[in-house]
């Protein structure tokens, strides 16, 4: 009996040895914050007095985060940017105090677009960007054979499985149109055909070839049809011609949509 209580003291003392032991080596360790969002400094620097080349910078020690400068996001503290758009822009800096994340804004006013843009802004919204441009379907409104909505090979916009505009089922706005311009904002305006008109908006993002409606739906509205995001690939962009296409839909083929300038 001595003996077993002995060996269950011992027990006992190397328990509570583990116990202290394992206390000893946890270091907990808490987040703080470097700051606050008032100490977060944000500085916005233009080539020229209000032109379009913009150097946004956050110049915080100890905080990180990225840029969501409207037409796209940069995941550093630092970018500079060719912005498009004439008149009064928010940009939004989003990052992390250390304990907490936060969202700071900070104004750019454009007057003057004195450093050009890439051509692919041109060809959607003309020269004139704040006239902008109006789209139509290339063919229809009714069926006419011609290849300008139709069901496609999800892996090819030119893999035709079904000629849905041209042969049979045109969509209930193929006498609409979409208008683009940027007259204070990058604006999409939306015309069914049918007297219904919808101001929107949209990205242009010229890196990743992508077109994207925020608001209103793309010309050719069919839930079966339609990206439910909003975007399209660009499969083809120049003054006379667009090519946009979803690989995926509700019927799991892609479908194409193709656009000419309005007359």
């Amino acid at each position: 009996m001595k003996r077993n209580n002995i060996i269950q003291g011992i027990f006992v003392a190397l328990l509570a040895l583990m116990i202290v032991s394992c206390d000893a080596i946890v270091d907990e360790q808490f987040l703080e914050n470097s700051t606050t969002v008032e100490g977060v400094e944000l500085v916005a620097t233009q080539n020229s007095a209000n032109g379009n080349t913009i150097e946004l910078s956050m110049n915080t020690p100890g905080v990180t985060g990225y840029w969501n400068y409207n037409l796209g996001v940069a995941l550093t503290n630092k970018v500079e940017i060719v912005y498009p758009i004439p008149g009064t822009s928010t940009f939004t800096f989003v990052g992390t105090l250390g304990a907490e994340f936060f969202e700071k804004t900070i104004d750019v006013t454009v007057d003057v677009l004195d450093t050009p843009l890439e051509q692919d802004w041109y060809d959607l919204v003309s020269d004139n960007t704040s006239a902008g441009k109006t789209w139509v379907f290339d063919g229809g409104p009714d069926p006419d054979g011609r290849m300008w909505w139709f069901m496609a090979d999800p892996g090819n916009p030119w893999g035709l499985w079904w000629n849905a505009g041209g042969d049979c089922c045109p969509p209930g706005d193929a006498a609409g149109s979409m208008t683009f311009n940027l007259d204070g904002a990058a604006n999409y305006i939306y015309d069914d055909g049918n007297g219904n008109v919808t101001n929107a908006s949209f990205v242009l993002d010229t890196q990743n070839q992508q077109l994207i409606f925020n608001g209103a739906s793309i010309l050719g509205y069919d839930g079966d049809r339609v990206n439910p995001d909003g975007i399209y690939n660009i499969v083809e962009l120049t003054e006379d011609k667009m090519v946009l296409f979803t690989p995926t839909n509700n019927g799991g083929t892609g479908w194409t949509w193709v656009f000419v300038p309005a007359e």
